[in-house]
């Protein structure tokens, strides 16, 4: 009832945040007679920040039209869906020139999925981590589709479907270029880890190389408020308390879901004192005419604010194996195949290949320690494929995201990525 409850108040709201979007135009402009009131600035703030306040926010789009490189030459992106699959696209965003030369030099380039978390906000959250990547690597990146827009006759997505979403991915760059690296941001370390574990007990080709970032692979290491919620709380209570079926006007109507307006409000219950100054701030740019101040608040929070729902049965499943019973730290986890058969988790079967743990000194969600614990996991990694960067100063999306990302996480990721080049023996095809 409470989902229905949400929709019948935006739908209610909707004209209203509409006429409000009219009115700051109106009192926004100096040739309406209201525009020249007095106070005519800050009435149109005030209709502004209640449009921002009251409107519906939708996924955004990735928009990376064209990268310019560092010697002044554009690439243009074609954004491109390589695979499908009922819960998630894996896109991929091909290089385009009409220089041969530098085309021939694209052809080199090694390919990288980026596993977008599946916790709330829309991967386009990455897109400055896309955006940075693309330029040296054929990038993939998995965007996952909002719950309720799937039809329940695709079934029920588990935390097992998304390990082997994950490996069906990893093969399909493989069979594309010969071989990739991985880069998983925040939720997405714990099954792209499992799912590469799986790999290497089968005997499978692995990727070069795993970079982990921000997530939560031993969620007892210097827990935050997130893990103390999920130790607090019993399994039941999520259960009962924050799950709820898609209403009816829906694809997915009937589908059991965690809905995107609860973990929108987690979030920002984590830190409200800094999002009720932050629309102040955005009263104040409004009201002084500072156009740059405002619209970096109007492209941040058009993303933060979109969110998207997630399946009951994923998003359950997540609290219990990986903040409840730390199965994957515990070496308990148990991955059911697309065969049905179960199979145990074994980091430590992991050979040849590199890891990279990414953590930041000031981020809230996932504490210190808890990414770096892969390599403890992976024990049959030798040191010289091991690489730990804690970096000083990053909150959780500082690490992939923003300027200490682009001048100093990227690049020490890319030289870590180039100690492991594609083995000679499996070329890679002709792709861009």
């Amino acid at each position: 009832m409470l989902y229905q409850l949400y929709e019948a108040q935006r739908q209610l709201i909707e004209p209203f945040a509409d006429m409000a979007d009219a009115a700051s135009h109106l009192y926004g402009n100096p040739y309406t007679p209201v525009g020249r009131l007095p106070l005519a600035s800050r009435i149109s703030a005030a209709y502004g920040l209640f449009y921002r306040l009251g409107k519906d926010y939708e996924k955004p789009e990735f928009n990376i039209g064209h990268v310019d490189r560092e010697d002044g030459t554009r690439l243009v992106i074609d954004e491109q869906v390589s695979l499908t699959k009922p819960f998630c696209e894996l896109r991929r965003f091909k290089r385009l020139s009409d220089k041969p030369e530098i085309l021939a030099e694209l052809l080199t380039h090694p390919a990288v999925i980026i596993f977008a978390p599946l916790s709330g906000h829309h991967a386009t959250l990455e897109r400055d981590t896309v955006r940075t990547m693309v330029e040296g690597h054929k990038t993939y990146i998995t965007d996952w589709t909002d719950a309720r827009m799937v039809p329940t006759s695709e079934g029920v997505f588990h935390l097992d479907d998304y390990v082997n979403y994950a490996q069906e991915f990893i093969r399909h760059v493989q069979a594309e270029h010969g071989n990739c690296h991985v880069v998983c941001v925040c939720q997405s370390c714990v099954p792209v880890l499992g799912a590469i574990s799986l790999m290497a007990t089968h005997g499978e080709k692995l990727p070069l190389s795993m970079v982990l970032m921000g997530g939560p692979v031993d969620a007892r290491q210097s827990p935050t408020d997130v893990n103390a919620l999920a130790e607090r709380r019993s399994f039941s209570w999520f259960d009962n308390r924050l799950i709820y079926r898609v209403p009816p006007k829906y694809p997915g109507a009937g589908r059991r879901v965690y809905p995107g307006f609860l973990q929108h409000a987690g979030f920002i219950s984590m830190n409200p004192g800094r999002h009720a100054s932050s629309h102040y701030d955005y009263f104040l740019s409004l009201i002084r005419g500072d156009d740059s101040s405002a619209e970096s608040h109007r492209k941040f929070y058009d993303e933060y604010n979109a969110v998207l729902d997630m399946d009951a049965a994923f998003y359950l499943e997540t609290i219990k194996t990986v903040f409840q019973d730390y199965a994957l730290a515990k070496g308990e986890w148990e991955v059911r195949s697309p065969e049905g058969k179960m199979e145990l988790v074994r980091p430590q079967d992991i050979k040849g290949m590199g890891l990279m743990t990414v953590e930041g000194s000031r981020d809230d969600i996932t504490g210190l320690g808890q990414t770096t614990a892969a390599i403890k996991l992976c024990s049959s990694l030798p040191p010289e494929n091991v690489y730990e960067l804690t970096v000083d100063g990053a909150g959780h999306y500082g690490i992939f995201s923003g300027r200490r990302w682009r001048t100093f996480v990227y690049p020490k990721v890319k030289a870590f990525m180039a100690r492991f080049p594609q083995s000679a023996d499996k070329p890679a095809k002709a792709k861009k």
